[in-house]
């Protein structure tokens, strides 16, 4: 066996929600302090969120966390009506995930690579390393050129990082990469089917950045595609003005968080009176007292009208920890139970007409 095979021989396993009924263990914390206290009020108010069906809830998802094993969560929270937008980076969604429904994977690693001792060989091998994780950066590669692929069979005008991905679950439909061909499902798969839009504003900032800059650079004094990160703004502000009682529930933060936040600035900008957002939670391990948008609190957002203060929790936990907890619990008392899709990509599509 080769070194790398060595090192790339355990696969992170994505955690399943819907196996671990987690409803006593969150109930028991809000008897206790601190952190688990704070989680408890957070999977309440995520429960309520989903009980107003009135509510559209969008996700934000900050930092490597489909990489860690996070994402069938939200595969199941987007097939189960718990999410009706979501808002990520471009790493979670093109990076991890699509790469996961291309076929690859990502690996756990030793200790030994974890704390920084041998990142010099892992580069020989062509391995990237995430803290703990490995991915093979010959198979990222080829989740490059499967973005610039894309790119090239789309219109050469502008694009919403919205639209390229809804174009990238079509590609996987088109490919078989579906669970009904036997493959895994994922979240870009499930939200194309779902009608869940997905906005990476910073979409350039990942694998399909690579895979665009190779389309741009092929085309120099011709047409060619590109990514308006202004009108994936102008279309979640759409949303907003569409479906004025809205949630957010926030992994980690970063532009995700001010992105979502900010369409009730923007609406109110186009002249409509947007509520704040009714209900707020945010994940973070981040500080407040740096000035970072980060570890910023929901009070504070409060201050620029962007977040009532009547629902809204700040859990500094790390994500892989407080993300299933909260999710878990919600799923498990059926809050989504009356909720049906918003279809909010489906809505969307007269802005693009």
């Amino acid at each position: 066996m080769s070194k790398k095979k060595e090192l790339l021989n355990r696969p992170v396993q994505h955690i399943d929600i819907a196996q671990h009924n987690v409803v006593p263990l969150v109930d028991a914390m809000q008897q206790m302090a601190y952190s688990s206290r704070d989680l408890a009020r957070a999977a309440g108010i995520y429960e309520m969120m989903l009980r107003d069906t009135e509510c559209g809830v969008i996700l934000c998802l900050a930092g490597s966390l489909i990489s860690a094993g996070l994402q069938k969560v939200v595969v199941d929270l987007v097939r189960n009506n718990m999410v009706d937008a979501i808002v990520s980076t471009g790493a979670n969604i093109v990076d991890q995930d699509f790469f996961e429904a291309l076929g690859f994977r990502h690996y756990i690693a030793d200790d030994e690579y974890k704390y920084g001792g041998g990142d010099a060989e892992l580069r020989e091998l062509m391995i990237d390393r995430i803290y703990d994780t490995f991915i093979d950066e010959e198979e990222l590669r080829i989740c490059d050129e499967t973005t610039e692929k894309i790119a090239n069979s789309l219109p050469t005008r502008p694009h919403s990082s919205r639209e390229f991905i809804r174009e990238m679950g079509a590609y996987l439909v088109r490919e078989g990469r579906t669970p009904a061909k036997g493959n895994p499902d994922s979240i870009v798969l499930a939200c194309y089917e779902k009608n869940v839009p997905i906005f990476c504003p910073a979409f350039s900032d990942c694998s399909a950045g690579f895979g665009l800059v190779a389309h741009q650079h092929a085309r120099q004094g011709k047409p060619m595609l590109s990514i308006d990160s202004a009108k994936d703004f102008y279309e979640l502000t759409q949303l907003k003005i569409q479906n004025p009682t809205t949630g957010l529930l926030m992994v980690g933060g970063g532009v995700p968080k001010n992105f979502a936040q900010d369409i009730v600035v923007a609406a109110d900008i186009l002249g409509v009176e947007a509520s704040m957002h009714k209900y707020a939670i945010q994940i973070t391990v981040a500080d407040a007292r740096d000035g970072a948008l980060s570890g910023s609190t929901l009070k504070e957002a409060s201050s620029w009208g962007k977040v009532d203060l009547t629902y809204e929790q700040m859990v500094f936990a790390e994500a892989t920890i407080a993300f299933p907890l909260i999710t878990g619990y919600a799923f498990h008392k059926q809050a989504h139970a009356a909720r049906k899709g918003k279809n909010f990509a489906q809505v969307l599509e007269p802005v693009n007409a």
